[in-house]
């Protein structure tokens, strides 16, 4: 089973990671638009362009599936990569959304996620008596790609961001931004202890494996990432380091660009 996976950068690894625990027969063709990140502060003309372009580029890439490990993505041009894409597509917030069980709901994510209202909107379909409060978190994505979680400066972002949503008591708080999970030591810390963390790549993954379980159970057991691609569109190199850090192996990154569809350089 070949998958396509994208992200503006690191963020899809924690995506990646959750669907190789239950899926481990899987390999990927990862790809990182590490030239035009973040996406959390584009418009919805730039997004829905950029998803023109990647879902264009992994048509060209023979997958059987495609997940999209892009929140704002998600939020603003699903329509557009279930268009050009003939395979299956799964996404982060119908995935989330259909499993929530709390009444009272915060969820974390980039400006363009939260100005689209996707969350709220996809929770309050399954269960239309929820409080839904969504919060912009514009500083995290920079932040965490810089690598600067441990500094003060996060931890005062962080507190930042979260209070509003402490101050209206939620009992749940969904990880809107695939990178968010990358942080969940850091806020436990801040959160009260009777929060649920909502990390939407395990309802991605569970999906996933239930929907395709038949074809992926008939492969024999790989190790991790074996036959896996991972494509940039900038920084290779800084992107090699990430995921040796991030994933704890060392693959060969290509440099692609989306303009030429399904053509390396």
């Amino acid at each position: 089973m070949r998958l396509g996976l994208f992200d503006s950068g690191v963020g899809g690894f924690t995506v990646l990671r959750k669907v190789v625990e239950l899926c481990p027969n899987t390999s990927f063709v990862y790809l990182a638009d590490t030239a035009r990140l973040p996406y959390g502060s584009k418009t919805t003309n730039e997004i829905i362009q950029i998803a023109e372009e990647i879902s264009s580029w992994f048509s060209h890439q023979n997958i059987d599936a495609f997940l999209v490990a892009c929140n704002t993505t998600n939020a603003i041009a699903l329509d557009v990569i279930k268009k050009n894409l003939d395979v299956p597509v799964f996404d982060l917030i119908g995935s989330a959304a259909s499993g929530i069980q709390e009444s009272r709901v915060g969820v974390i994510a980039t400006p363009s996620t939260v100005k689209t209202k996707a969350y709220t909107n996809a929770i309050l379909e399954y269960k239309p008596k929820s409080f839904v409060i969504e919060q912009s978190c514009p500083e995290f994505v920079p932040m965490i790609e810089m690598d600067k979680m441990n500094s003060d400066d996060f931890l005062n972002v962080a507190i930042k961001y979260l209070q509003p949503l402490l101050n209206q008591k939620i009992d749940s708080l969904i990880l809107g931004c695939s990178h968010y999970p990358l942080i969940t030591p850091l806020l436990t810390e801040i959160l009260t202890s009777n929060v649920k963390l909502i990390d939407p790549s395990e309802a991605l993954s569970l999906k996933l494996k239930l929907s395709m379980d038949s074809k992926i159970s008939n492969f024999s057991k790989k190790t991790f990432l074996v036959d896996s691609k991972f494509y940039v569109t900038s920084n290779p190199k800084g992107f090699l380091l990430k995921a040796k850090h991030w994933l704890k192996v060392f693959p060969e990154v290509n440099l692609v660009s989306l303009q030429k569809k399904g053509c390396v350089s």
